[in-house]
């Protein structure tokens, strides 16, 4: 297995250009670049290509760009919007040849029906995916676990990529959002490893199901998630993508940067190790 960092793990307390040099530093393989503000804040101040060199010049490669945000159950003009953030997107993703871009649904307190939740995401996703093909990027949807999100569960998410039936649309697999809203174990069991594009590695503190934000997150291993059992279903699976982990924990944006990136590994590998071997 490869490791990734999720750029969200130093989000208060680092930058994209630092956030390289200390994972190349500390040998990750892969890390997932924010582009809501860490990509656009390193492009005031040097070129995409400048990105692209670092990549093609060290061992650290992009795994994904992260993330179309709220993509579902748009207003005409919003998807527009969407649109037009997608495009730039696959531009960025053909120049620093990163392989998947991961895609939010939206998240709001105005309720949909799940028939409507459904046909809009599965419509989008398609011509989403019809757009990345010719880049050789693949869509990776990420359910969020929260009551307030239009697609929060894993059940829902793998039922409308199921529906949009594209070889390159799938979903990221994060531990937390499957805990945060109950998603069943069984479901795992019984899903089609092959739809699952990245782990999102992570871990929270003992909160009832349905209250659990994002900033409950702790290190993996430090927590109330049964990660042992998810990751030997995907073990027994054949699950071959990266580990990326990501937090959002505020007293983490407290420490050194490297003192996170290092312990993210620690404990990330201190779990995962168990169930798969590291290059």
């Amino acid at each position: 297995m490869k490791l990734c960092f999720n750029e969200a793990t130093t989000l208060e307390n680092s930058n994209l250009a630092i956030d390289l040099e200390l994972c190349e530093r500390h040998g990750y393989d892969f890390i997932e670049i924010r582009t809501m503000d860490k990509l656009p804040e390193y492009l005031e101040q040097q070129s995409i290509e400048q990105l692209a060199a670092y990549f093609q010049e060290n061992h650290i490669k992009p795994l994904a760009l992260n993330a179309l945000v709220y993509f579902n159950n748009r207003t005409e003009e919003a998807f527009e919007e969407i649109m037009q953030e997608f495009e730039q997107m696959l531009a960025y993703a053909k120049a620093l040849d990163v392989p998947y871009i991961v895609a939010v649904p939206l998240v709001t307190k105005e309720k949909f029906l799940k028939k409507d939740i459904r046909a809009s995401s599965v419509a989008v996703l398609k011509e989403l995916a019809d757009m990345a093909e010719p880049y050789g990027v693949k869509l990776a949807l990420e359910f969020i676990g929260h009551p307030d999100s239009t697609i929060n569960t894993f059940e829902q998410a793998y039922d409308i990529i199921l529906a949009v039936d594209h070889p390159n649309v799938g979903l990221v697999f994060d531990c937390f959002h499957f805990h945060a809203m109950g998603s069943s174990i069984e479901s795992l069991v019984q899903a089609d490893v092959s739809k699952l594009f990245i782990l999102h590695i992570d871990d929270t503190e003992d909160f009832p199901i349905g209250s659990l934000v994002d900033e409950d997150r702790v290190w993996p291993g430090h927590g109330a998630i049964d990660l042992d059992r998810i990751l030997h279903i995907l073990r027994e699976k054949g699950f071959e993508g990266a580990a990326s982990i990501e937090l959002f924990r505020p007293e983490y944006y407290n420490m050194e940067p490297e003192e996170v990136i290092k312990k993210a590994k620690d404990t990330t590998l201190e779990v995962i190790s168990k169930h798969f071997s590291f290059a």
